[in-house]
């Protein structure tokens, strides 16, 4: 079965289809509950931070760099 569509009806359905899919993620961001962290993982995090500052870690762009040069 062979279907032909002109310029415009062709332009039609991929807006159409466009729409769709805004929407399609639209209702995904509404149905996934946003998660919010632990009391535990803002510690973790802070304290990396720290660490971090102190010189104690190594930040991923630091590794990144090392690496790639």
């Amino acid at each position: 079965m062979t279907v032909l569509l002109t310029q415009e009806q062709l332009e039609l359905v991929l807006e159409k289809l466009d729409a769709l899919r805004l929407e399609v993620l639209r209702l995904r961001a509404q149905l996934l509950a946003e998660e919010e962290p632990s009391r535990e993982e803002i510690q973790e995090t802070e304290q990396a931070r720290k660490e971090i500052e102190e010189g104690k870690a190594v930040t991923l762009e630091e590794l990144l760099k090392e690496f790639t040069a």
